[in-house]
């Protein structure tokens, strides 16, 4: 799920035919919509330079924004990176190609027990292809913390620092964001409060918006990408995010010695854990660019790549001990079994649902 527009300069100008009308090899284009900040910044010219593919790569920050252009249809992309809980919706509409597994060899790198959890939501695993994984937690300036809670950064390890206002009022001169995304932040809600994550009773989502709207006077900014560079830089001393982007603003900030010390913390009463897909739509006009791509990211090496450049936890089973030492071992990337067995996945909302969803996030933001 992730931030900065890319700088990859991956803007494809393509070739017009010439005398006599010569077509263009259409297996050799490739248009990719992808969260920012996502991807190593060498991925993309290695993979061009390895197969003679132009890929044109578009970035989004939610996910709300790679539906709508699919459920629209004729998006012009070739690859598409929706989180499992919507793209599970989205093959219920009918959006994306049925894999040709014969042409993604390296599915044979994929961890089979996390295939059979994917499942759940895409039967056999016959749409999509996991391509990172990750947590929704709490990202924090750790001297501001300390400075307003005694010291001690022990209250950022309870969602209670976000959820009773007593806690998250203490933050508020130092500047808070929370994910602009109510398929985030409503099943967090509900987790919180004993709820059910999953459930559809609107009187039960009613009490994750009450329960937002509670904190809304302590909220400064409402964004899915800005954070990272905000936190990294002092700007923003506490956010609710995605734990990659969380991570490479205390890389960041570290990396620039500017006196700055972010951490990240996966919550004791337990978080959500994510999958990002990797998918094809139904209308792509370049299927076999796409399953090239596909099967490239899935190489061991690309992989360890990718996470090394963006923190986020890769799918590939023989990638692991490619990874960084220092990232294969941090507990908030790959979370040891005791924490992983408090989380808990998206549910996919009916259309009902998510227009609940919409119209209380609404109300969430706007403080009504």
């Amino acid at each position: 799920m992730k931030l900065r527009i890319l700088t990859l300069g991956i803007a494809v100008s393509m070739l017009s035919a010439c005398g006599g009308g010569a077509k263009q090899d259409d297996s050799k284009v490739l248009n990719v919509y992808n969260y920012s900040d996502y991807i190593a910044e060498d991925t993309i010219p290695n993979f061009e330079k390895a197969t003679g593919t132009k890929v044109t790569y578009d970035v989004f920050d939610s996910d709300e924004m790679v539906e709508t252009k699919l459920l629209a249809g004729g998006s012009g992309y070739d690859v598409v990176v929706p989180t499992l809980n919507f793209f599970g919706r989205q093959i219920q509409a009918g959006v994306f190609l049925p894999l040709d597994k014969s042409k993604i060899p390296n599915l044979a790198n994929l961890d089979p027990e996390m295939m059979k959890r994917i499942a759940q939501q895409d039967p056999g695993n016959k749409y999509g292809v996991p391509y990172m994984i990750g947590t929704t937690g709490i990202g924090y300036n750790v001297d501001m913390l300390k400075e307003r809670f005694g010291g001690s950064t022990e209250i950022a390890n309870s969602w209670d620092l976000i959820f009773k206002p007593e806690n998250i009022a203490k933050m508020k001169d130092c500047g808070i964001t929370i994910l602009d995304t109510p398929a985030d932040m409503i099943p967090i809600a509900l987790h919180y409060l004993g709820e059910d994550p999953h459930s559809h009773d609107p009187a039960v989502i009613q009490k994750a918006a009450d329960l937002l709207k509670s904190i809304r006077p302590y909220v400064q900014n409402f964004h899915s990408s800005q954070y990272v560079g905000s936190l990294a830089n002092g700007g923003t001393c506490l956010v609710v995010g995605w734990s990659g982007d969380i991570i490479q603003a205390r890389d960041r900030a570290a990396e620039a010695a500017n006196g700055v010390t972010v951490a990240y913390s996966i919550p004791k009463e337990g978080a959500p854990q994510w999958f990002d897909m990797l998918a094809i739509p139904k209308d792509a006009k370049h299927p076999e660019a796409a399953y090239a791509f596909i099967n490239y990211l899935l190489d061991p090496k690309v992989a360890a790549a990718n996470t090394n450049f963006i923190h986020y936890a890769n799918p590939v089973d023989a990638a692991t001990p490619l990874v960084d030492e220092a990232i294969r071992t941090d507990p908030t990337i790959y979370p040891p079994a005791d924490v992983a067995a408090k989380m808990f996945t998206y549910s996919i909302n009916p259309p009902d649902v998510d227009k609940l969803y919409t119209r209380l996030w609404t109300e969430v933001k706007t403080g009504r």
